[in-house]
């Protein structure tokens, strides 16, 4: 046995995590590494990462770029059977419901939707509908009540 080779045994000496923030005993001051004042010296000076004190954040001035879903997105006209009993419409087509101003000048496509309560249809005559979609269960409804129903392929 020589002395470069003498080691402690595993345990014996008592090695603790430094503790931060004690008073002067913890070995490390009365700031605790910390510094003087400032934000960064206080119990909750973190900050998130990017935030950059109150100025606009790099992330929010650099322009974004690359695919965004809201380009291609294709908004739909929604029209309730029940509004096409309350403007009286016998034929559904995109310039009568323009007319009856129940749609706007942009043209999206127009889907046809059951009413609330289908007993309002069942009086009704027949109805001549040219829409670009339709409700299964309303096109099953007016298909038994004898209107002739034209799905139309919409153009951009």
């Amino acid at each position: 046995m020589e002395l470069n080779n003498l080691k402690y045994n595993k345990g014996a000496r008592h090695h603790k995590k430094k503790t931060y923030g004690r008073g002067f005993s913890s070995g490390l001051g009365k700031t605790s590494s910390r510094g003087q004042k400032g934000q960064h010296s206080r119990k909750s000076g973190n900050v998130r990462i990017g935030f950059e004190g109150g100025q606009t954040p790099i992330y929010r001035k650099i322009p974004k770029v690359g695919f965004n879903s809201f380009n291609f997105k294709t908004n739909k006209y929604l029209i309730s059977m029940d509004m096409i009993v309350k403007a009286k419409l016998d034929k559904i087509t995109h310039d009568s419901l323009l007319a009856k101003k129940l749609i706007g000048k942009k043209k999206n496509p127009i889907k046809l939707i059951g009413p609330r309560n289908y007993d309002l249809l069942k009086d009704k005559n027949k109805y001549e509908i040219e829409v670009n979609e339709i409700s299964k269960p309303l096109k099953s409804f007016l298909e038994k009540n004898g209107s002739t129903i034209k799905i139309v392929k919409f153009k951009k």
